[in-house]
């Protein structure tokens, strides 16, 4: 079955190890093939945007996600998690699932749980932030 992708104008997608940016209008692509790796502009970190340990940790499993040899990127992935592990124990059951995902091969699935990382670890600092706020207020 083939994916269906609506891009908007200027938007960039990449596909297997390509990038592709699409024209000024809108563009519907059907994608058919097996285990190629697909993101949208809105999923891609670069390393400019990936300024937090989570992100980081996001950055290196998309790496794996689009690289033919994903092991590549393995002990960059666990150097990273040992860290934020260490500052963050709270997060490790979501990094649980994206080792599971790791170890079992499906990749877009750990990027997807990554995801869930990258946003537990803004309500952790959205809520360090205020409590730090409230204690400047009083």
């Amino acid at each position: 079955m083939a994916l269906k992708v609506e891009l908007k104008p200027h938007e960039r997608i990449i596909i297997g190890s390509c990038v592709i940016t699409n024209t000024d209008q809108r563009a519907r692509l059907l994608i058919d093939g097996e285990k190629i790796p697909i993101l949208r502009e809105k999923d891609i970190l670069t390393p400019e945007t990936a300024d937090t340990p989570a992100k980081l940790i996001y950055l290196s499993v998309q790496l794996m996600y689009i690289s033919p040899e994903p092991d590549i990127n393995h002990g960059t992935y666990f150097n990273l998690l040992r860290e934020l592990v260490t500052a963050a124990p709270s997060m490790w059951p979501i990094i649980e699932g994206i080792n599971i995902n790791i170890l079992s091969g499906d990749l877009y699935q750990a990027l997807k749980e990554a995801r869930k990382l990258v946003a537990y670890e803004k309500k952790l600092l959205d809520h360090a932030r205020a409590k730090q706020a409230a204690k400047q207020a009083a």
